[in-house]
């Protein structure tokens, strides 16, 4: 896309968001569609909603209830919490009160917690339970700033203890101050802009410690204009959120678009249970992380194996799929028999295992946040699933680019999103510039300078190439690259994305710096570990002993001797060690957003990589 057209496209978008915010937007729902479902979620057996109206009023309440508290503008409200109405509910409330949400992993160790709780000096907190109450008990006397906690639930343990509430003492202070003042929470929402900040958003750490990004109204709402007009997700799309709502990819596809949409969204409290959520909601949108992706393939795997009598016709027709889409994309005609093939597969097999899934009302699905491996993209999209991957991050409210239908490249992240402009660093570093680039790091001069440059660029940390058609390709992290005992520069994702394709592996580290070969550190997944040892008629114990049976470690050098014909020579790994240890945040091998801690992992098995090289 060339940068006149980008320039025109900008101009398009800031016309069509001049002056809105997530409060104008929600006000213009419960006005246009106040009796309309505007969230779910389940109560035992029950599902319940509330409409565009209801919530309104709700949020109405809890930001008057906020607002007696002590909240004034430019306040922080930290949520910890799962995905539930009351997060958001919260969330809105606390910008409708002329603060900001800032939702925290519930991951987090205390330490964590009090870093990001005091650097954005939150005055409230609303927490889901005793749980992380006992974290943030720990650490309140650290915490100068914080005045009140909001227990969603157990709060009658606290019913002496002034500065902790219960969620429905919050709405009652609510409640009480609107019938005082009935335009108490009209005045403060009606003085939102949209350069205000909506939230913090805290990256993963990866590298140092979090970084608050700060996004606003106006981010939010560019963004997604930008989506709407790069994926066309229709009116009143229904979705599911599942993930953490402290990610942004969360937080932007169900939370911010569903109000920039009016749509529907399902509040799931615990990722094991998506697939419940998906198929009661049958949502037109779904956004996951290819982890999320992967366990669904392995699962739709298992069950095609429950079906002797038609496993051999269903997995043929999952192959004859993925094959139409690969002779698509590689510009191939396909003849008049594949193509009746595949309309009896569909009719037989596709719209079956897409109606099994809860996928079959989806216009647009999104892998996002890792790289996936593009057989991944090839299965689903060959089964009917419209899977697209797009790339981002925090820095950019979410997307940057993606790849869409009629416009894609499997193996690519697509095309830069409209209004946004990508260009490539002399090292190759990807650098954006648009209304989704945000405003920096909350408190940190310094890393934004160094981030954001005085052009209007977000250097992204990424290494990237373009095609010659404009498909953009990630190459690694510039921080990732390993420089072998060769001088030779290795970017170690697209073998870690190939070997995690295996059911089996939760995870993959490769290890090579200053070495004469790659190695790499591989952690099994604790789900899939007995479920593959069942269908193996092994006896599983515990993953530990798991992982040292000579089964599993066959297994895996045929995973890594496959994977390693993906790459060039100088990429591939000679030796790799399996660890009997589960991979968590709590264990800090990986972050809340399951992204790896590669100097964790190289410190923790310095052992074992030592051993690898002797």
């Amino acid at each position: 896309m060339g940068p006149n057209n980008t320039a025109a496209e900008a101009a398009a978008i800031d016309a069509a968001v001049e002056g809105k915010t997530l409060i104008t937007l929600f006000d213009r729902n419960a006005e246009k569609d106040g009796d309309k479902a505007a969230i779910h979620w389940k109560e035992g057996d029950l599902w319940r909603h509330l409409t565009w109206k209801q919530y309104r009023s709700v949020v109405h309440e809890a930001a008057a209830g906020l607002l007696s508290l002590g909240i004034k503008p430019d306040d922080f409200v930290a949520i910890m919490a799962g995905n539930r109405p009351e997060h958001v509910i919260a969330d809105l409330a606390a910008i409708h009160a002329g603060a900001a949400g800032v939702t925290i992993y519930s991951t987090l160790a205390q330490n964590q917690i009090k870093y990001v709780a005091a650097n954005c000096e939150a005055k409230v907190a609303v927490l889901e339970d005793l749980t992380f109450m006992k974290r943030w008990e720990a650490i309140r006397t650290d915490l100068p700033a914080l005045q009140y906690v909001v227990l969603l639930e157990g709060a009658e343990n606290y019913d002496t203890t002034e500065w902790v509430l219960s969620w429905e003492d919050l709405l009652e202070k609510g409640r009480s101050a609107l019938a005082a003042d009935p335009e108490l929470v009209t005045r403060s929402a009606g003085a939102a802009r949209p350069d205000d900040l909506a939230t913090l958003i805290y990256t993963s750490g990866t590298t140092g410690v979090p970084k608050g990004v700060m996004i606003s109204h106006r981010n939010i709402v560019w963004t997604a204009e930008c989506l709407r007009r790069a994926v066309d997700p229709g009116e009143n799309p229904r979705m599911v959120s599942y993930l953490p709502l402290a990610h942004i990819a969360e937080r932007m596809s169900t939370h911010y678009l569903g109000v920039y949409l009016a749509g529907e969204v399902w509040y799931c409290p615990d990722i094991g249970m998506v697939l419940e959520y998906v198929q009661k909601a049958r949502p037109t949108i779904f956004v996951a992380v290819p982890r999320v992706w992967e366990k669904f393939h392995n699962r739709l795997q298992a069950r095609f194996a429950e079906d002797p009598r038609r496993e051999k016709l269903i997995r043929s027709a999952a192959a004859h799929g993925a094959e139409m889409v690969r002779r698509v994309q590689s510009g191939k005609s396909i003849g008049f028999l594949d193509r009746l093939k595949h309309v009896l597969f569909e009719r037989l097999i596709y719209s079956k295992v897409r109606h099994g899934l809860g996928m079959d009302a989806l216009e647009v699905a999104i892998t996002a946040a890792a790289p996936i491996s593009p057989d991944l993209i090839y299965f689903f999209r060959g089964i009917g699933v419209p899977l697209f991957e797009l790339y981002g991050m925090s820095e950019s409210t979410g997307p940057a680019t993606s790849n869409v239908a009629g416009q894609e490249r499997i193996g690519s992240v697509g095309r830069p999103i409209p209004g946004v402009e990508i260009v490539l660093a002399d090292d190759g570093e990807i650098l954006m510039r648009g209304g989704v680039v945000t405003g920096g790091y909350y408190k940190m001069p310094e890393e934004t300078a160094e981030t954001f440059d005085s052009d209007g660029f977000l250097h992204s940390g990424d290494l990237g190439r373009f095609d010659d058609d404009g498909y953009l390709y990630i190459v690694g992290r510039k921080k990732d690259i390993i420089i072998n005992a060769a001088g030779k520069n290795i970017a170690p994702a697209k073998l870690e994305t190939a070997i995690k394709n295996h059911a089996l592996v939760s995870q993959a580290c490769m290890v090579g710096d200053s070495k004469p070969y790659l190695s790499m550190i591989i952690a099994l997944d604790p789900e899939e570990a007995p479920l593959w040892a069942a269908k193996n008629d092994i006896t599983f114990t515990d993953l530990a002993s798991f992982s040292r049976l000579p089964e599993v470690q066959a297994e895996m050098q045929a995973a890594m001797d496959s994977a390693n014909q993906e790459v060039a020579r100088v990429e591939q790994v000679k030796k790799f060690t399996i660890v009997g240890d589960i991979w968590s945040p709590d264990t800090g091998e990986i972050t809340p957003s399951l992204k790896l801690k590669r100097n964790v992992v190289l410190d923790k098995y310095r052992s074992d990589i030592e051993e690898m090289y002797s």
